[in-house]
């Protein structure tokens, strides 16, 4: 798994003043389309029969499938019918999501010990998921104002108007207290349960750079890389860790052929996946025309998977024990 400081280390060029075009920013977004990003979940129809130790049957598979149709489906009728309300809808499930992917992280991949309770856990839930969903808000609001018109501005333009309230300074300025809090208590409470100081320091260390990272680097630059080489890389990990066949090469060190497994498994689905984008580019109300415009329409498509992934991953932490 790639290091956490890999990815926090790209907070020096910004605090020496790089500035980056804007059309690279949007560079590792795009790449994320093939590369962990969107791939990563495309292997949830496998994911929860080998989470059980099984071997995934038709009828789970079926299952799986019928869920994104049912859930992802109903979701994106959302976005045509009230798009400003799905856009909410996508940052709080994505805020709970990849907080759930960095639980998991420090629970059985870092083996921390300090997280002993439920509430601890699901406050370090809030904790994480609101590094990439909240600082940025926090730290660059224009930004996060364009990428929210841009998304909303697919289907109705004028209903990004109704979440004009959360750009307000006061607003701002109470949810950044409010997370301050939160991320102080959080850390003090698990300092103060630790039998151990090593993982807390990573814990608190890989929050601390994370909030760095998040307030400094240019929120589609920040969130590109984050997806795909932090999020979308560990829930990588975890599925290796479920497949036999890839746990067999990587106790005999054979890596490449554990992620080449991987992504056989996941390149089907994918280029579904993409086969479904292309599809919806078609019916939007406002077709994109520009490089923003169309990763606007990427992540509405990655809103819609992301729900019922969200619920595919929460099984799959109900089945190896995360939140006991």
């Amino acid at each position: 798994m790639v290091p956490s400081w890999v990815i926090v280390v790209l907070v020096v060029p910004f605090l020496a003043g790089v500035s980056v075009p804007l059309s690279l920013q949007y560079l590792p977004l795009i790449v994320s389309a093939v590369l962990l990003g969107l791939p990563h979940g495309a292997v949830d129809h496998l994911a929860v029969a080998r989470a059980r130790g099984r071997e995934p049957t038709y009828r789970a598979i079926a299952r799986v499938v019928a869920l994104y149709g049912v859930v992802g489906g109903a979701y994106a009728v959302a976005w045509f019918l009230a798009p400003a309300l799905a856009f909410v809808v996508f940052i709080l499930v994505t805020w709970f999501h990849w907080g759930q992917g960095d639980l998991y992280a420090l629970v059985a991949l870092a083996g921390v010990d300090h997280l002993e309770s439920v509430p601890q856990r699901l406050a370090t839930v809030a904790v994480r998921g609101g590094l990439p969903m909240l600082v940025p808000l926090l730290s660059f609001p224009e930004w996060y104002r364009r990428v929210a018109t841009d998304l909303v501005g697919l289907f109705a333009p004028t209903a990004v108007t109704a979440l004009q309230w959360a750009f307000r300074p006061q607003v701002r300025a109470a949810l950044a207290i409010g997370y301050g809090v939160l991320v102080v208590a959080v850390l003090v409470v698990g300092y103060a349960r630790a039998d151990s100081v090593r993982p807390w320091l990573l814990d608190a260390g890989e929050t601390v750079g994370l909030i760095a990272y998040f307030a400094l680097v240019p929120p589609v630059v920040a969130i590109g890389f984050y997806f795909c080489l932090w999020h979308s890389l560990r829930h990588v990990v975890r599925l290796l860790a479920v497949d036999d066949t890839a746990v067999t090469a990587i106790e005999a060190g054979d890596v490449r052929t554990a992620f080449l497994q991987f992504a056989r498994d996941a390149a089907p689905l994918t280029l579904v996946s993409l086969a479904l984008l292309g599809g919806l580019s078609l019916v939007v109300p406002n077709r994109p025309e520009t490089v923003p415009e169309a990763v606007a329409l990427y992540l509405v498509f990655i809103a819609v998977v992301t729900l019922p992934h969200v619920v595919v991953v929460t099984v799959m932490d109900r089945e190896q024990s995360v939140w006991s």
